[in-house]
This record gives structure tokens, C-alpha cells and sequence, in this order.
């Protein structure tokens, strides 16, 4: 397979964006040799600068449920360019999409619409803290909410303390207000809650797509619920990620819970920059220019990511198998890729939700991130860039999660089945 044109390309891209990308897992260092520059995308496909084609389980980290280039979308995006691209002012659509997210969302009144996933639950933390007049939070180890300064924190193994800055320049004084708990551990949240009196809310992945792929467990999240009821403080469910990429109603439907605030991203959005969050409406109405929280965005319900985001649910809702089938291929795929693994001797944890999924080079079961540090990342590597050189893409990490899209079929999944135990079987022998 030839890759000069990526790089070259990656080799340019250096000189001038740092790392040579705009999202860090993009520049493959975890899984070493050169990131794919693409050019274009079509179903289930990418094809690089060097027209060599991948069937694609990023499908750009989520928002893809439909694949590549769909015609209806695309057909959606030509007529609302036509009108204009931004107007700062609002527009039927916004309400629209709007009125469509809320019939599917059983824990959500109003909402707002912004640009990116990051605002979303920056935006949900704010308004927490006022609704609460509380200013600590509780999150979990390997849960990634964006990376806004409250959110990038973490903590020492399965400690629940008050976080330290994961990166340079999130300053202490606001990251000292952030107490990390490890996921699925019922004890630590209620440690954290010992230690702080003022803790505004809790803030969770209910299908952590950022340590690689780990569903919480029913019986843990209840236990959120009841823990924010008893301390007063908000229960956030983050949807980002898993929001009508899980299921037609996200986490929220899989688990029959209800949260306080949601946040929402990727789907929603059809592929453009689009996210939401959105709860009870005495909380929401707290936002100015109802209420006094400041939150503002120039893009915000842009017509253009409205309309695909319009589109996207349109098609989802007229398709009533949508993620049966989804998940059945998921199903396929996981125990596909764990039966390979084992022909080879070679331990491999899966699991799926919908059309999510992941998998762990690991020999015990994934319940949190200390679970997942645990991860034969160097086997990942190996693996990782045999797929691509037989045509398919995963994340270029082992703490990332796979999609599945309607485009794709069993002969597709079959296919990359068989190419996974072809690289399996050349780990083997290589040694």
C-alpha cells in the first residue's frame, strides 16, 4: 500500500499546525506510522490522498450514523446553502431540530443549541453551579467531557480526591473545585460527597467512549440518581457520543433513567459542528436572557448544522430497525474479532451498545479506567496497523470507540473478520 501522498502531506501539515493535526489522537501516536491524510468518503468507505480505500469504524469519531457523503443529508445541505450560510439571528429550524431532540429525550424540557461537545457540558457545569449555588463537581476517571479547564483533571488510581490539572494551563485554583471518582464504584462517588459538602453535580459517560468502550452498570447508575437526590445536587448524563448513536432515545432509553441536564453532540449535528444541552426548565430558564448565566455563541443553530442535524433525525426516526440492525452487526463484528483473537491465543475483551463498540487487548473484563490502563496497548499498535494496511480503519487508539454505520452489511463485517484473523495469525508467528 503506498502512503506517499499522506506523507508528505503529514510532513507539510507539521511546519504549520501543531503536531501536524487539529485533534491530537489524529497524528497516530499511539499506534505509530503515518496518519492517513483523506480525501474523500463514501458509504462505509475513506479513500486517502492516495486513493487507497478503509472501511471506516471512526466514521469521524461518531456523528456518521448513515456513513459517508449520505445522499439525503447531502441533499438537505445543498438546499440550506442556498439561503445562506449564518444569519445571528434565529430561524424556524433551530426550533425544529429542537422540538425533535425533546420528543425523543425523557429527561429534557428546553434546550439550547451550540457549536461543539465541549461547550455543551462546559455550558451544563455553569449552569449546575448557579442552579445549585455549589461550585465543587464530581466526574470519573477516563470519562472525557471536552477539554475545558473544570473537566480536564484527574486523579490517582481509583483515589477519589480533589483533581490536579491533567494539562499545562488549567489553573489549580479552578481544577482544585473537580473530584474525580473511579467508574462503576459506587464507594468512591460516596467518598467524594464525604469530603465535599458542595458539590453542584455529578457528570457522567453512561457509555464511556473515551477509555476505550465501557458501559456503566445499571445498578451504578441508580446509584447516581439517588446520591445526587440525597446531597441536592444535579445528575448529568453526558450524550455526546452515545446520544441516537446507542439507541433512538441514547443512554437515557437504554438505562430508563432521568438526568437533570443532558448534553448531546456528534448525531445530532449530521456531520457538522452542532451540540445541545438541555434539562428541566426551572434549570434551563436560569439561562440569560431569561435568567442571569451568561451563554452565548456566533454559530450557535447555524442553519447549515441545523439542517443536517434536521435531516439525520428525520432519517433516523423513518427507520424503525435502524439500530436492531446496527447492533446485530456490532454483535457480529465484536464476537468475530474475539473468536479470531482466541484461534491465536491472544486474550481480547468486546463489548457493544447499539451501534457502539469496542474491544481491549486485555485479559480481564473492562469495568474503569484502571481496568483499561491495563490494556496490552503495544498489541493494539501491531494490530491497529495490520487492519490498515489491509484496508481498515479503527481508532488510532486503544482507549477509543468504534461506530458502525448503516452502510455497512455482513459482507462488509465478514470481510474485516477475516482480515482480523489473518493479522492475528501474523502477530502470532512473528512472535
Amino acid at each position: 500500500m503506498e502512503i506517499l501522498h499522506s506523507i508528505n502531506d503529514f510532513n507539510e501539515a507539521k511546519q504549520v499546525i501543531p503536531g501536524g493535526v487539529n485533534s491530537p489522537v489524529r497524528a497516530f501516536g499511539s499506534v505509530g506510522g503515518t496518519p492517513r491524510f483523506i480525501a474523500r468518503g463514501k458509504g462505509a468507505y475513506i479513500y486517502d490522498e492516495d486513493d487507497n480505500a478503509y472501511i471506516d469504524f471512526v466514521q469521524s469519531w461518531g456523528p456518521l450514523i448513515f456513513g459517508h457523503a449520505d445522499e439525503f443529508v447531502e441533499s438537505a445541505l445543498t438546499l440550506a446553502l442556498k439561503d445562506g450560510l449564518s444569519f445571528g439571528a434565529p430561524t424556524e429550524k433551530e426550533t425544529t431540530l429542537v422540538k425533535q431532540i425533546i420528543s425523543l429525550a425523557n429527561s429534557v424540557e428546553k434546550m439550547r443549541l451550540v457549536s461543539s461537545g465541549t461547550e455543551a457540558t462546559m455550558s451544563a457545569l455553569r449552569l449546575a453551579r448557579a442552579f445549585t449555588n455549589k461550585d465543587d463537581i464530581i466526574k470519573f476517571e477516563g470519562c472525557y467531557h471536552g477539554h475545558s479547564d473544570s473537566l480536564l483533571v484527574s486523579a490517582g488510581s481509583g483515589c477519589a480526591t480533589f483533581g490536579t490539572p491533567s494539562s499545562p494551563g488549567v489553573p489549580s485554583d479552578i481544577s482544585k473545585h473537580t473530584l474525580v471518582a473511579r467508574y462503576n464504584d459506587i464507594d468512591s462517588v460516596k467518598a467524594c460527597f464525604e469530603q465535599s459538602k458542595n458539590v453542584a453535580c455529578v457528570i457522567i459517560e453512561p457509555l464511556a467512549g473515551n477509555m476505550g468502550f465501557v458501559p456503566a452498570d445499571r445498578e451504578f447508575l441508580y446509584a447516581l440518581r439517588k446520591l445526587c437526590d440525597e446531597h441536592n445536587a444535579l445528575f448529568i448524563i453526558d450524550e455526546v457520543m452515545s446520544g441516537f448513536r446507542a439507541g433512538l432515545n441514547g443512554a437515557l432509553g437504554i438505562y430508563n433513567i432521568e438526568a437533570d441536564l443532558v448534553t448531546y453532540g456528534k448525531v445530532i449535528g449530521g456531520g457538522l459542528p452542532l451540540a445541545a444541552f438541555g434539562g428541566r426548565a426551572e434549570i434551563m430558564d436560569m439561562l440569560s436572557p431569561v435568567g442571569g448565566v451568561y451563554q452565548a455563541g456566533t454559530l450557535s443553530g447555524n442553519p447549515i448544522a441545523v439542517s443536517a442535524g434536521i435531516a439525520t433525525l428525520s432519517l433516523i426516526k423513518s427507520k424503525p430497525h435502524l439500530y436492531d440492525e446496527l447492533e446485530s452487526l456490532a454483535k457480529t463484528l465484536t464476537q468475530g474479532l474475539q473468536n479470531a483473537a482466541q484461534e491465536y491465543e491472544i486474550p481480547l475483551q468486546v463489548d457493544y451498545r447499539g451501534s457502539m463498540f469496542g474491544f481491549f487487548f486485555n485479559a480481564g473484563v473492562v469495568k474503569n479506567f484502571d481496568d483499561a490502563k491495563k490494556s496490552d496497548v503495544a498489541m493494539y499498535a501491531k494490530f491497529h496497523q495490520k487492519m490498515l494496511e489491509k484496508g481498515v480503519y479503527f481508532a488510532c487508539s486503544q482507549f477509543e470507540t468504534g461506530f458502525i454505520c448503516s452502510a455497512m452489511n455482513g459482507a462488509i463485517i465478514e470481510e474485516v473478520i477475516q482480515k482480523a484473523r489473518e493479522s492475528f495469525k501474523e502477530i502470532h508467528f512473528e512472535g
